[in-house]
């Protein structure tokens, strides 16, 4: 484990004010009462106090510890417990409960189990497609129906696994490749840059239709050109929704930031990919992978 000092003195861009009002205590209560747990919560993301004031959060299912050891990352590795059976009913109520008309859902990497989790995934799109909003008409229309988004491991490969998620029918599925190819094994270790990629291309072969998307954090010693090339193996690879954003060290056991890139420059590589071929872009230093994710799928 990298064990160095967190970098003092933030720019003004990452000081970010807390929201004023909204539901954030509502939803930390329902989502205590249901016994779920957020990415939000266990990433610690600057985003949270934000999302939950506006009734908004992201479900992360299969437990709370993760079989990896991402150098990033805030969520622990330990040895993880049994997957409860009752979780999709549970996430399904949640989200109807506060409302959601789109849903993410994620989780931790468990290479403990013989499908990596796909089939808890597809129970909890399948739970979730089944929940209706209800509409002042009374009437089952489409609009009623919750969108789900999945941002999902990469199944160490297994095309099988995948295509549990993919023939649940999500309507966005996720994976974020994270970093540059030459960063790997420094940030991800136990992940492969080449195979994450053929997740993405192999979603496409089982669903043209599907969108793809995925996720880049900068400020790890990348450079410009491999940023560059990242975006065009994504793009090559079939993927349509790109997120761009600031890493942050979440304590002094993560990796070092190298550096941040101000919100000029994270206009000047949106506008490389917009160069590229994506046409769904959002970078920014707060952006992450499922921050605002209505939005861009709603340029679909």
């Amino acid at each position: 484990m990298c064990k160095t000092t967190i970098k003092k003195g933030k720019p003004a861009w990452l000081k970010k004010p807390l929201p004023q009002g909204g539901d954030y205590q509502r939803v930390r209560r329902l989502l205590s009462a249901a016994k779920l747990t957020t990415v939000c919560q266990e990433a610690n993301c600057p985003n949270m106090f934000e999302c939950f004031s506006k009734n908004t959060a992201t479900f992360m299912i299969l437990g709370s510890e993760c079989t990896r050891h991402c150098q990033f990352c805030n969520i622990t590795a330990n040895p993880p417990l049994p997957v409860d059976p009752d979780e999709p009913q549970r996430v399904a109520k949640a989200a109807q409960k506060l409302g959601l008309k789109y849903v993410v859902v994620t989780s931790v990497t468990r290479d403990d189990m013989p499908d990596g989790g796909a089939a808890h995934f597809a129970a909890v799109i399948k739970e979730i497609k089944g929940c209706k909003q209800d509409q002042p008409t009374g009437k089952d229309t489409d609009s009623q129906r919750m969108k789900v988004e999945v941002l999902i491991p990469d199944f160490q490969g297994d095309i099988k696994a995948l295509g549990t998620v993919v023939y649940a029918k999500p309507d966005v599925v996720n994976h974020n490749i994270e970093t540059v190819a030459s960063l790997y094994e420094t940030a991800r270790p136990e992940a492969r840059y080449q195979r994450s990629l053929d997740l993405l291309r192999n979603v496409k072969a089982m669903d043209p239709l599907m969108p793809v998307k995925s996720g880049i954090m900068v400020g790890l010693g990348e450079t410009k050109e491999e940023l560059a090339q990242t975006m065009r193996d994504l793009f090559e690879h079939g993927c349509d929704i790109l997120t761009i954003g600031q890493y942050l060290q979440p304590s002094r056991q993560h990796l070092e930031i190298k550096r941040y890139y101000s919100p000029e420059e994270f206009k000047e590589l949106e506008r490389t990919a917009r160069k590229i071929g994506f046409n769904r872009v959002a970078a920014g230093p707060f952006v992450r992978s499922s921050y605002n994710a209505k939005d861009l799928f709603s340029l679909m």
